[in-house]
């Protein structure tokens, strides 16, 4: 595929990311699947868009000075800029003159020559007179927001809830990127049997210190394994793998995952049960739902049941202390995954926040009656908002004398976690800076 193809489609993907609020990693995939694109030229792609979609508010803080025109800029030619800024700034393989000649000419093929001509000229500006400066930003947190691209009204935020130098880290965490994780498959091979194969293969890899099924990829492409097609090991990060260490599902045992979807989680859970008992697991979408099903299939795990199904009214398909063991991995604002899903940072507000928190105060609410005494319940998010956190089970245990904190939970962390800064009197909260992993919330309830 020509560097003018896989450019122009860049241009292409990065206006539907901003402009459908979609999330970046499926509109890639999905390109790169129904386009047939090289993996060269795939990965060139994803680097661009990624990084551009990253960095998205640097880049227009850059371009600004360049840009004193009164008339509206089109998003594809904004986003042509953006990218070719991007490139400029970020990347070094391709010289200045090269992308400044591409961008003309997609802007030439896209619009007309008096488009190219406006790209061409804003580029070769920026060339002669480099991009503004920020260390001449005299507010910290703007600063921080342009040098980082997170939107200033969340790092305020952050630095309310957790301070300077724990939301500074944060954000610079959230620029890089993080080692790839797997879970073995332990019914059907160890964790030292698929590292022998993968250090075979050339892959360089770790024990996970989460999970005695994780292992950390440092160098190598997993989807070109056979362990991965045949479901030997499947890709989940280790915050998200502590989430079900936590859970002490056992074999035999009935167990309810109440929003489950994608289906990392409710697998794991199965696999650390021995395929015996059973698991109910529902999402919201039938789509979603059928996922599951096809990823338990993969993995050759017979216990789940995935149905669709609202997880505030599951009341009214399971009678009260029907379950063991519960987790409810709420539907949340998604901003511990802002570095594999750059766009989240720019689609939410500060109101959805609240919106989802009273989601997740409602599901908490109903699914928590149909737990056993005795029985534990995992409650957790892919955030770092306390009003999503540690607030809202502050809140439920208030209203509910029945449901305690469960004290054993701290000291049943893996060792390397138990002195981790996000600890606090309500539960766990895993800082992408941290452990290099996503950034997670996890606590655990006991019904007495």
């Amino acid at each position: 595929m020509q560097s003018f193809k896989v450019r122009e489609t860049i241009v292409e993907l990065l206006t539907r990311i901003e402009q459908d609020s979609g999330y970046s990693h499926l509109l890639i995939d999905h390109e790169i699947k129904s386009k047939s694109i090289p993996s060269k030229d795939a990965a060139l792609l994803t680097e661009i868009v990624y990084g551009t979609v990253q960095m998205q508010i640097t880049l227009d803080y850059y371009l600004s000075p360049f840009l004193q025109t009164k008339k509206k800029i089109q998003p594809w030619i904004r986003n042509l800029l953006r990218m070719s800024v991007y490139q400029m700034q970020f990347l070094d393989r391709v010289p200045d003159h090269a992308i400044i000649h591409e961008a003309a000419e997609i802007a030439k093929h896209r619009g007309h020559k008096g488009i190219a001509s406006f790209v061409n000229g804003v580029l070769r500006s920026v060339q002669r007179n480099g991009v503004p400066d920020t260390s001449k930003i005299e507010d910290d947190a703007k600063r921080l927001a342009v040098e980082t691209s997170h939107p200033e009204w969340l790092i305020r935020r952050w630095v309310d809830m957790y301070g300077w130098r724990v939301t500074e880290d944060m954000c610079h965490a959230n620029s890089s990127q993080k080692p790839m994780s797997v879970r073995v498959q332990p019914l059907k091979i160890s964790r030292d049997r698929a590292m022998d194969e993968l250090h075979e293969l050339g892959f360089e890899t770790r024990e996970s210190g989460f999970s005695g099924q994780g292992i950390i990829i440092d160098k190598g492409n997993i989807l070109k394994t056979w362990l991965f097609d045949e479901g030997y090991v499947t890709i989940q990060d280790q915050s998200s793998m502590l989430v079900t260490e936590m859970l002490q599902a056992e074999p035999g045992m009935a167990v309810l995952d109440a929003c489950s979807a994608p289906g990392g989680k409710v697998t794991h859970t199965a696999e650390k049960m021995e395929n015996k008992g059973s698991v109910a697991a529902y999402d919201l979408h039938a789509k979603k739902a059928k996922q599951i099903r096809q990823k338990a299939d993969q993995l050759g795990l017979t216990i789940i049941n995935a149905k669709q199904g609202d997880a505030r009214k599951l009341q009214t398909e399971h009678k009260q202390e029907s379950f063991d063991r519960i987790l409810v991995d709420a539907p949340c604002s998604g901003f511990g995954v802002i570095r594999g899903k750059p766009d989240i940072k720019y689609n939410k507000q500060e109101k959805d926040i609240h919106q989802l928190a009273q989601i997740q105060a409602d599901i908490l609410e109903q699914v928590a009656p149909l737990l056993k005494k005795g029985g534990l319940l995992i409650y957790s998010t892919c955030t770092v908002d306390k009003d999503e956190n540690e607030h809202l089970v502050e809140s439920f245990l208030a209203q509910h004398p029945e449901f305690v904190l469960d004290e054993t939970f701290f000291g049943e962390l893996p060792p390397m976690i138990q002195q981790s800064p996000g600890q606090s009197a309500t539960g766990l909260q895993l800082f992408p800076q941290t452990f290099s992993t996503d950034g997670f919330f996890l606590t655990r309830i006991k019904r007495v």
